[in-house]
């Protein structure tokens, strides 16, 4: 899922990410709620109507800015109070009203209020943290209004110990969400414990859709896949476009080194996006060096691209039941081993 924090994916109009083949986008509750406000939104139809996208939308509860962004903030039973990051007012998320905000919003897929838990909290404040996150998962679902056709999935947090994790996960599958996602990972902790946690985590999580959140490097979606995630979302592949990187078979390049200034071939010769059918590196190069806000354009296009597309290789290959050497094989040649 491209990440459309405040309603658009960043330098990216709604029909260049269907030219891509996106079908689903992540939109977040926290800065919508902030700036316009959702019920200014639910005025407007909705945030499809609002943005004009009429593909799925995902919504996250806005938690993990809420514990990101705030200089000032104070955990209690019934919610979280937080400075706004925009004019520092004061809010209060409970559970409750995160779901009245998606509610709000129309997203298709909500998510509830959660703790995030970054790497190297404290086991006593981690295990505090996970277990107020399965109540607040339980009034969130116990609030959502029943007639709505929107899902809700509960957030696996636990920390990095692996028996945590799969507490958690358990205690969520008592509620039934309509599924589950991994939260709290990829958040500064070694590329072995991710992996590890996701390992150990997912053989108990139910038949139903997984979603692991924050995750976008193409090595870790293998991994992920590989493990029995189905979705995913992250920011990387606009936020490194519109800092001069695209994604390509053999690794990241940047592309205002000085290599690609006269190199008039495409950024992958494989790829079928608009930036690669019709502009090379070297004009890349140049708008980059320009600092044209075109650049951000053709190198989000690019990027998001080249994941549907590994994405569909990744399909294709679990359909005829070669997924391991494939993805094995394509992580070598990623990272030029």
């Amino acid at each position: 899922m491209p990440v459309g924090t405040a309603g658009t994916v960043k330098a990216v109009t709604v029909d260049q990410l269907k030219e891509t083949n996106t079908q689903i986008i992540l939109g977040n509750t926290y800065h919508l709620y902030l700036q316009p406000g959702d019920e200014l939104i639910a005025e407007a139809g909705g945030l499809h109507r609002f943005m004009n996208w009429d593909r799925s939308i995902l919504t996250d509860s806005g938690g993990f800015q809420v514990f990101s962004l705030s200089k000032i903030k104070k955990i209690e039973e019934d919610g979280v109070m937080f400075q706004s990051f925009r004019d520092g007012s004061r809010h209060f998320f409970s559970p409750e009203k995160v779901i009245d905000i998606q509610q709000n919003l129309g997203s298709d897929i909500m998510m509830p209020l959660d703790i995030c838990t970054p790497y190297g909290f404290e086991k006593s404040e981690m295990r505090e943290s996970t277990e107020k996150t399965i109540r607040w998962a339980k009034r969130c679902l116990d609030h959502k209004n029943k007639n709505s056709p929107q899902l809700l999935f509960g957030i696996v947090q636990g920390g990095f110990e692996t028996e945590s994790r799969i507490e958690c996960a358990e205690k969520l599958q008592e509620m039934e969400f309509d599924g589950y996602s991994i939260g709290s990972l990829s958040v500064g902790e070694p590329p072995e414990l991710y992996e590890t946690i996701v390992q150990a985590l997912t053989p108990h999580i139910p038949d139903k859709p997984l979603y692991l959140m924050g995750v976008g490097d193409p090595e870790r979606l293998l991994t992920g896949i590989q493990y029995g995630v189905d979705m995913f979302d992250c920011v990387l592949a606009t936020r490194i476009a519109r800092n001069r990187a695209v994604f390509t078979n053999y690794g990241r390049i940047i592309l205002t080194n000085k290599q690609y200034e006269r190199d008039f071939t495409p950024i992958d010769p494989e790829c079928d996006c608009y930036t690669c059918r019709y502009y090379t590196k070297a004009y890349l190069r140049h708008l980059y060096k320009s600092k044209e806000i075109l650049a951000s354009t053709l190198g989000s296009i690019h990027n998001i691209r080249f994941l549907h597309r590994l994405m569909d290789k990744a399909k294709m290959a679990i359909e005829q039941d070669r997924f391991i050497p494939f993805a094995k094989n394509w992580i070598q040649t990623y990272i030029g081993k």
